[in-house]
């Protein structure tokens, strides 16, 4: 938890006055008794008014000083921690956007959700404690030993007994609780990803009938998570009637002992109260202590857990500005690529994959689900790093980029269009903020977007909401497709993004973008023939390699997985019809 202690420093001179305000009250809560002590002693047994009276109006400055500190230690302490957890939220968030696929894929999403909010809660509340009782505690219990002593020195073994109680009731707590606080962060990370899954995935649930099945596995899981709550819950709760019982124990002895010396010695009264006040200050330190020892370990998990996410070594490391020149020939090359998921794939999901794709053509990709298609563009995005082989943009490897001057090249259009909430308009410009109406209109009229957005009431400024969801699915690609074009980008990446047009509005959008694509470098990934048949070169992919390369005809040729496709996709009679066109 220490190693957070960094997003501390901002706040150094808050710290300080926080600090000083503890010092300050507890200083003066621990002289309180002392003063007591001599109202009785020299007050009271003597019938001195006037000194009760000076003596208690001092109390009652010292009292206003103590709650001054105990404001002030609060508005800081409260500061300080907000603050903490804003600085921490921020830099989780950042470090987050970094990672590649693989990173993600190694926390999940719904653990990453978990760290970002529940753990840095955590972290927050036991920073917020050790600002406030840290230095109080200690110091309390120091003053309140040395006070006690010089009080009623033969007294002072009842609070090593108590203390000696308090330590051992903690140990016990604490070597039962610490394994139940890791077992509680995973099942919350589950609780999480669950729930998730849930929201996300509700309409196949539904379509399947599977509510109840659903609903069995979040009542397992948040079953079992409430066993462990309640079991923390029960260890923490059993330090409150510890306490009370040490306190009481402390209170009583205190009198039976001081009684007895009382029979000797009538002036003892006062010092018994005060050395009685002292031993409750001084088993309420311990007492802050072991709440403290029971709230940091708890704290301290939270803390690794969100560390992991701070220190983990990205497997993509991005140049800081671009090193080498890259050819003013756009060009997109792939050189001997072969590509694994991680040491657990005992199999490569590309092999040896080698193509080029130039300027003013359309290159697509083609083949069985599995085929790795969609992960040739992950590599070109560099959400992966190829396992051998090497990726070349404008002749230049892509590990030479920076990433701003990578991204700044490619619009991709992923398999499943995403918006973002906010407006049509927000959506379209988002990967060119300084683009002009009339670039956010062409990039609408090239993806067919502009004949829906014509129709609605408050056109391009209309909203859209979270994900998209009060658009459909075609005009959800339309207008992924409008986005990646408004960015005006050297290379223009589609995977499988015609998958929810229409034939009519698929072919329209391609006519209209080979006229826009002249001067671009256009990859294409898709399941249908009639998006990629115009295509100057088509890849065929089966299992992670290159079966076939060429045009549509050189390919029904020569090609028996592209023969297949084709005439899955084909009634016979027209899959005859492509075959003689072919070869003619």
């Amino acid at each position: 938890m220490f190693k957070l202690a960094k997003f501390l420093k901002p706040y150094w001179w808050q710290i300080i006055i926080l600090l000083a305000a503890i010092a300050l009250q507890t200083w003066y809560t621990l002289q309180l008794p002392a003063m007591m002590a001599d109202i009785v002693n020299n007050g009271i047994s003597k019938s001195d008014s006037s000194y009760i009276w000076q003596t208690g109006g001092k109390m009652l400055l010292y009292v206003i000083f103590i709650i001054i500190g105990a404001i002030i230690s609060s508005f800081f302490s409260a500061k300080i921690g907000a603050g903490f957890s804003r600085d921490l939220r921020k830099e989780i968030f950042v470090k987050i956007l970094t990672f590649s696929s693989s990173d993600l894929d190694k926390f999940s999403a719904a653990s990453l959700i978990t760290r970002t909010t529940n753990d840095i809660n955590q972290v927050q509340q036991a920073n917020i404690l050790i600002l406030s009782m840290m230095l109080r505690a200690p110091m309390m219990c120091i003053v309140a030993i040395i006070q006690a002593f010089n009080t009623a020195p033969k007294m002072t073994w009842i609070i090593a007994l108590a203390v000696a109680l308090i330590i051992f009731f903690a140990i016990l707590i604490l070597s039962a609780l610490l394994p139940k606080f890791k077992i509680f962060q995973k099942l919350l990370d589950k609780i999480t990803l669950l729930t998730r899954e849930n929201l996300t995935g509700f309409r196949v649930i539904r379509a399947f009938n599977n509510e109840e099945l659903e609903k069995k596995k979040f009542e397992e899981a948040n079953t079992e998570l409430t066993r462990t709550i309640i079991s923390i819950t029960k260890l923490i709760g059993l330090a409150s009637p510890l306490i009370t019982f040490i306190f009481n124990g402390v209170c009583l002895l205190s009198v039976w002992v001081g009684i007895h010396y009382l029979s000797t010695d009538m002036s003892y009264l006062g010092n018994m109260m005060a050395f009685m006040q002292y031993a409750l200050q001084v088993a309420m330190s311990f007492f802050i202590l072991t709440f403290l020892f029971l709230s940091i370990p708890r704290a301290n998990v939270s803390a690794k857990r969100i560390n992991e996410v701070l220190h983990n070594k990205s497997k993509i490391h991005w140049k800081n500005k671009t090193e080498g020149t890259p050819s003013r020939n756009l060009s997109v090359e792939f050189k001997n690529v072969s590509f694994s998921y991680g040491p657990s794939s005992e199999e490569n999901v590309l092999e040896n994959i080698t193509f080029t794709a130039k300027k003013g053509e359309t290159t697509a990709i083609i083949g069985p689900t599995g085929s790795g298609k969609s992960t040739i563009l992950s590599l070109l995005m560099r959400f992966y790093d190829p396992t051998e082989g090497e990726v070349l943009v404008n002749n230049l490897n892509i590990k030479n980029y920076s990433k701003k001057d990578l991204m700044s090249k490619i619009g991709y259009i992923p398999q499943r269009g995403f918006l973002f909430s906010g407006t049509v308009e927000s959506n379209i410009n988002f990967g060119n903020h300084e683009t002009d109406d009339k670039n956010t209109e062409l990039a609408a009229k090239i993806s067919q977007s502009k004949e829906f957005i014509d129709k609605l009431e408050d056109g391009y400024k209309s909203r859209i909401a979270r994900n998209g969801d009060n658009v459909s699915g075609g005009q959800k690609q339309r207008l992924s497709i409008a986005r990646a074009i408004a960015k005006q980008p050297e290379i223009l990446a589609f995977d499988d993004s015609f998958s929810a047009l229409d034939m009519k509005t698929d072919k329209k959008l391609r006519s209209e973008l080979k006229q826009y694509a002249k001067d671009i470098v256009t990859i294409i990934v898709a399941q249908r023939i009639n998006t990629i048949k115009d295509s100057e070169n088509i890849i065929v992919l089966d299992q992670g390699r290159i079966v076939g390369q060429g045009n549509h005809h050189e390919l029904l040729k020569k090609c028996k997985i592209y023969r297949e496709i084709v005439k899955s996709q084909y009634s016979e009679k027209e899959y005859q019809k492509e075959l003689k066109n072919a070869k003619a």
